[in-house]
């Protein structure tokens, strides 16, 4: 077996970092293969955990810079392995035939991973190989990406994210199997938790099903479980731009332009005032992506224009976003970047740490819009909210008393104009994270995780 190790980059994002050191198994690990799929080539990926702490479904985000023969590559000509999973058995024929050429046949020495190589400019190029890994606090492990064609691996989804005609607008949603999010309005996110594990916000908007009221449905499909009106919700973006007002917050859906309809929560028309554009990114088997645009945005203490990217992870109660602005012309010197999200009216749980917030309690869930009260009120024992920002941003922690109340961080600009935050949520009726103390320790836990990435410490190549 001959192995070439790849130089490393010295540029590198914030998902991963490269620090060089002898790859683990690189010259003795035995080769996976899968029925006729015996690949003669294969990268080895060394992933290392710095905490001391188990990480599970854990994101690893890897670019072209940092694995150069796999640059360019088609992903049927990429197969994800981690050595030590359990490989899956021969099926049998009835397996077969329903899964048709395509299927899983029988795997030695790893399990192929589920993974994506996203192309989030579109240009036809990949830009992120993204898959999710467990590892033990403090371990190093080395995953491998053969080379070679293999059509065979349905990915089933633990994702989805959409545009879809809802209520007569166009909004985004994304998804995991236990948490979904969305954009009813267009800066501020709704969320819905799940009784089961499943994606459901498909038929949320194709069959143009009310979030309070699916239940009637199907109990499994849950519940929307956070009123947004004209508060921060699950989660939002704003500019703290008033020094002399250091709790206030100035939002892209209220301006000067549209006081005289604000008591609808929307911008008054897409030529004069705010505007914005939403499409898909990708939409995988573990991790889901939609672009938000906000535009002509003119506050009244400046001109800003800027693009979300909200992700959803499979397996996981969290989404990441990511802002970066493009036009950024503040009146005052003193403007700072604002995420939050709002304050549980019934507030029994709350947390606050650094970058982290957690915020919650029991609750009556009605739909705000319900003024006729058709519907009954769902009295639930908790639901909660969390807002993450990285500690490398230098979070300021600000209670935002106006739009209802808000737990809110004042983010000191940053040179490109852009920083990254983390929402999450629980109720107990979910599956999964159905207690305060739960949810306290899985964000605690997330956090972590969000501000130390896996490292990828090591890359080489080989062939045999």
């Amino acid at each position: 077996m001959r192995s070439r190790k790849t130089p490393l980059a010295a540029g590198l994002g914030l998902a991963a970092t490269l620090a060089y050191a002898a790859p683990a198994l690189a010259q003795d690990g035995a080769w996976y293969t899968q029925a006729a799929f015996q690949p003669m080539k294969r990268v080895a990926l060394t992933l290392t955990n710095d905490l001391d702490q188990d990480r599970v479904n854990t994101p690893v985000t890897i670019t072209p810079d940092q694995v150069p023969d796999l640059r360019g590559l088609h992903e049927m000509y990429v197969t994800v392995v981690d050595p030590s999973g359990e490989p899956r058995p021969e099926p049998d024929a009835r397996q077969r035939a329903q899964d048709g050429p395509h299927g899983f046949l029988q795997e030695a020495n790893g399990r192929a991973l589920f993974f994506q190589m996203d192309d989030l400019d579109k240009d036809g190029v990949w830009d992120e190989l993204f898959f999710q890994i467990d590892l033990k606090a403090h371990e190093t492990k080395t995953v491998y990406a053969y080379v070679g064609f293999n059509q065979r691996g349905w990915n089933p989804h633990g994702t989805h994210a959409a545009i879809g005609s809802y209520a007569r607008h166009q909004i985004p949603f994304w998804e995991s199997e236990n948490v979904g999010w969305k954009l009813w309005f267009p800066t501020d996110i709704d969320v819905y938790g799940k009784r089961e594990p499943m994606l459901m916000a498909q038929r949320l908007y194709m069959e143009n099903l009310d979030g309070y009221a699916v239940s009637y449905e199907d109990p499994a499909l849950g519940s929307d479980i956070m009123s947004v009106d004209n508060s921060f919700g699950g989660g939002g973006i704003g500019l703290f731009e008033h020094p002399d007002q250091p709790d206030r917050v100035s939002k892209p859906r209220f301006t000067p332009q549209n006081t005289e309809v604000a008591d609808t929560n929307f911008n008054l028309n897409q030529i004069d005032d705010t505007r914005y554009a939403f499409e898909v990114v990708t939409n995988g088997p573990v991790r889901s992506m939609v672009r938000v645009k906000t535009m002509n945005w003119r506050s009244g203490g400046g001109t800003y224009e800027m693009e979300q990217v909200y992700t959803a992870y499979a397996h996981q109660n969290y989404s990441t976003a990511k802002v970066r602005y493009s036009t950024f012309q503040p009146d005052n010197p003193g403007t700072a970047f604002a995420a939050a999200i709002r304050r549980h009216g019934n507030e029994e749980i709350r947390y606050q740490q650094g970058g982290i917030v957690i915020t919650g309690g029991s609750e009556a869930i009605r739909n705000p819009d319900d003024r006729e009260a058709v519907q009954n009120a769902l009295t639930v024992d908790f639901a909660a909210s969390a807002l993450v920002v990285k500690d490398a941003y230098q979070p300021e922690y600000v209670f935002v008393p106006e739009y209802q109340g808000n737990h809110a961080f004042r983010i000191p600009v940053t040179p490109d104009h852009s920083y990254e935050y983390m929402i999450a949520a629980a109720w107990s009726e979910g599956a999964v994270l159905n207690t305060r103390d739960g949810f306290r320790d899985y964000v605690l836990a997330s956090a972590r995780e969000y501000n130390s990435p896996v490292r990828l410490s090591a890359v080489s190549t080989q062939s045999r």
